[in-house]
């Protein structure tokens, strides 16, 4: 019998979207090439609330990949949440099997029982409650792989989008951003523009941190002082890299980008992305090693169980995901 490695989904935070989101993929053309991991009877519940017409198939790490999906189907590998889910009332006291079942989909991927990760969104802020110190999946995942430097990067159809910075203050972001992370983010998101997307000879635009690129240092010395210096840097062994480029001119057609926009901070770059492909765009995560993508998008705790909920991102998702790992 060929066992072929699907890709593990994660469903997130279960008062949230996610679930539905799920559900979705279980009639979609994705649902051959993956699994889920959660807990299958708040899967049937929500299927039920949501008119959403699935079944669901609870199977063991040992069938993993011994049979795609039937059309209709949904695979489940079970993590049960411990307390009862209401939808759009997130419980702290699921956020332990929430990382859990995080740990379970990562360990999959490393010892090769799955292609690569999927993973919908979670509710920092619950976590948080449950006295957990969690920024983000990109810093989780980092930390279960022991990768140095994750990088976030969004994708929208040609446009991609790579953060120097990802879910801090914006007052430590100058502190934050120094010659050795920007050196670091760049050659991450310079080789994997190459080796994961096949982009022979990547061109990249680096935004400013400061208005106007600190307009010659009147609007601050980052940009000369720390952006500068590794630019010059990279443009000396050949690699493609332009800036400090003024960040509300960087997405402009002016700029000339093609290939990538490295923005300073959170807020800098995601805004343009997600006007440009807002529910179709993907969220990857370079410096892995694994493949992991995810959604572009939060909890929606506020329209959970409605039936509301588009899975057009985790769709999207999906299919980079598996484009990225058949490479």
């Amino acid at each position: 019998m060929t066992v072929v490695r699907p890709l593990v989904v994660t469903a997130g935070e279960p008062a949230g979207i996610g679930p539905e989101l799920c559900l979705r993929l279980g009639q979609s053309d994705c649902a051959a090439n993956i699994v889920v991991l959660s807990d299958p009877d708040l899967l049937l519940s929500r299927a039920q609330q949501t008119g959403i017409d699935v079944a669901v198939t609870e199977i063991g790490l040992a069938d993993v990949g011994k049979r795609p999906a039937d059309d209709g189907e949904l695979l489940v590998i079970a993590e049960r949440f411990p307390a009862p889910v209401n939808c759009g009332q997130p419980d702290p006291a699921n956020s332990q099997t929430l990382l859990k079942g995080l740990r379970r989909a990562v360990a999959g991927c490393l010892d090769g029982r799955f292609a690569g990760l999927v993973t919908a969104p979670l509710q920092k802020s619950i976590i948080n409650d449950a006295g957990i110190a969690f920024t983000g999946h990109t810093e989780f995942l980092a930390e279960l792989t022991g990768a140095a430097c994750p990088v976030m990067l969004l994708v929208a159809g040609d446009l991609r989008v790579a953060l120097a910075s990802t879910h801090i203050p914006l007052r430590d972001v100058p502190h934050y951003v120094t010659q050795e992370r920007l050196t670091a983010v760049l050659q991450i998101l310079h080789d994997e523009l190459r080796t994961r997307f096949l982009i022979d000879e990547p061109q990249i635009v680096v935004c400013g941190l400061n208005p106007h690129a600190g307009e010659g240092g009147h609007l601050g010395h980052e940009d000369e002082e720390t952006i500068a210096p590794v630019i010059r840097r990279f443009k000396s062994r050949g690699i493609a890299v332009r800036g400090p480029i003024p960040a509300d001119t960087a997405f402009t057609p002016a700029a000339g980008h093609k290939d990538a926009i490295l923005a300073m901070y959170h807020d800098q770059g995601l805004p343009v992305l997600k006007y440009a492909g807002f529910g179709t765009a993907v969220n990857v995560t370079l410096g892995l090693s694994i493949v992991r993508t995810s959604v572009d998008h939060g909890t929606a705790l506020d329209i959970a169980g409605k039936g509301e909920a588009d899975a057009g991102s985790l769709i999207a998702a999906i299919r980079l995901a598996a484009r990225l790992t058949a490479l």
